[in-house]
C-alpha cells in the first residue's frame, strides 16, 4: 500500500506541476491538469491514505456513544 500511495502522490505532484508549466506558456490549457491533480488528491489519495494509516488502530475512543443506549443495556 505504501508503494501505491507514493506512486499516486508522484502522479499528483507531476500533474499539478505540469499544469502550472503549461498554464504559463499556453493560453490556460494547464488548468485541466491542475484540476485533475487536485481531484485525484481529494477523491483517491486522501481516502486511501486515511484507510492505510488507521486500518489497524482502535478508533472506538473517537466515535460517539449514545448514553441512552448504554443505560438500556445495563438494565
Amino acid at each position: 500500500m505504501k508503494i501505491i500511495l507514493k506512486i499516486i502522490f508522484v502522479i499528483i505532484i507531476g500533474s499539478i506541476a505540469y499544469g502550472y508549466f503549461i498554464n504559463t506558456s499556453n493560453n490556460g490549457e494547464g488548468e485541466k491538469f491542475i484540476g485533475i491533480g487536485v481531484a485525484i488528491f481529494a477523491f483517491v489519495f486522501m481516502p486511501l491514505f486515511i484507510f492505510h494509516r488507521y486500518k489497524d488502530k482502535d478508533l472506538s475512543k473517537y466515535t460517539f456513544r449514545n448514553p441512552q443506549k448504554k443505560e438500556k443495556e445495563e438494565q
